[in-house]
């Protein structure tokens, strides 16, 4: 089971992720006096473990469905961007189908004042007048400028079917998309509505020392002594920054700033400040640069955590990182070891 473990400078070491509840739980137990022990059995205190355990998990599974979710509504908002531009090329195809057919109208016109209109025009000015201009006699009683706006009509017609179909589809995939986003949103939901019941299932004692663990936020703590490495580079330099102004803002799954963040949006949205801009899920971050060595990680590298790569954080120097850990609580510092490492990246 993850654990997000954090250790000030103080040496007093408190929960950072979901697994404080396992702690809190086990510190009520212990300051429960010696008659409420022998009252209290150990099938209870297992009983506590097992709830603690399971919150922890559905936690857990809340930020890998908060990260899909995340993915999800980045895929769908690209799309809209690409509907969008696809209708708007439809319409400029459609204004110069409408322009072509005037032009040709125009000659059809002339020719009827003149004595009566080519029954090549007819065809011309037809919906569909690839089937005739298949045959190369057609051409042949056309003249050179008709044949060029009859040609240039067709390849007009085919641009404007071709911007209609891919606009269709594209919109079939944004409604897939608004579907899955939908999806995603109601199992983060009901994942963290299950560990809410769960948790004020528990005694009061074992909630309240819940309660006092959650609140440690870095704001309140010392500061980790940062002094060593500098940042690869300045963009990374602002981006340590603007993560550290951070820390104590409230942990919001599907949030990117400014005043709450899930893990990937507090990360993206720390690079935005520094002028780059970083993909919207923690899976994605991992590749968003060049992979080091945690042996030979700077202030501003990326730590993705877990091997799904459903978490990070951002390394900010000597041992630790910021992030933000688990709903409840907010952005804070901890040791970068917190929970197994897939892959530090430099951005």
């Amino acid at each position: 089971m993850a654990s997000h473990r954090r250790t000030s400078q103080q040496g007093r070491t408190t929960l950072a992720s979901v697994t404080v509840v396992s702690a809190a739980l086990t510190a009520a137990a212990a300051g429960l006096s010696a008659p409420q022990a022998v009252a209290d059995p150990a099938g209870r205190t297992a009983a506590r473990d097992a709830a603690a355990s399971r919150v922890d998990r559905l936690y857990e599974q809340a930020e890998r469905a908060t990260e899909k979710f995340n993915g999800a509504n980045a895929r769908t908002k690209k799309l809209r961007g690409q509907v969008a531009a696809l209708q708007d090329r439809t319409a400029r195809a459609q204004e110069r189908v409408n322009r072509l057919r005037g032009r040709l109208g125009a000659l059809a016109a002339a020719q009827y004042r003149a004595g009566g209109m080519d029954p090549t025009l007819r065809l011309m000015l037809s919906e569909r007048p690839d089937t005739y201009l298949e045959k190369a006699s057609a051409l042949d009683r056309l003249g050179a400028g008709q044949a060029r706006e009859l040609r240039g009509l067709r390849a007009a017609q085919r641009s404007l079917e071709q911007q209609r179909r891919e606009t269709v589809r594209k919109l079939a995939e944004l409604e897939a998309g608004r579907k899955e986003v939908a999806r995603h949103k109601k199992d983060v939901q009901h994942k963290l509505a299950t560990a809410r019941r769960l948790l004020n299932a528990l005694p009061k004692d074992a909630r309240a020392a819940y309660a006092r663990a959650s609140r440690s936020d870095g704001r309140h703590e010392a500061v980790p002594d940062l002094r060593g490495a500098g940042p690869a580079s300045g963009r990374a330099a602002a981006a340590v920054a603007a993560v550290r102004a951070a820390v104590g803002r409230p942990y919001a799954w599907g949030g990117n700033g400014p005043s709450a963040f899930d893990c990937s949006g507090l990360t993206q949205w720390a690079y935005g400040r520094a002028g780059v801009s970083l993909p919207r899920t923690s899976q994605a971050q991992r590749g968003a640069g060049r992979q080091v060595p945690l042996s030979q990680a700077q202030p501003g590298d990326l730590v993705i955590y877990r091997a799904d790569g459903s978490h990070v954080g951002m390394y900010v120097g000597n041992g630790h990182v910021v992030h933000a850990p688990y709903p409840g609580a907010r952005v804070r510092y901890d040791p970068v070891g917190m929970m197994p490492i897939s892959a530090v990246t430099r951005p």
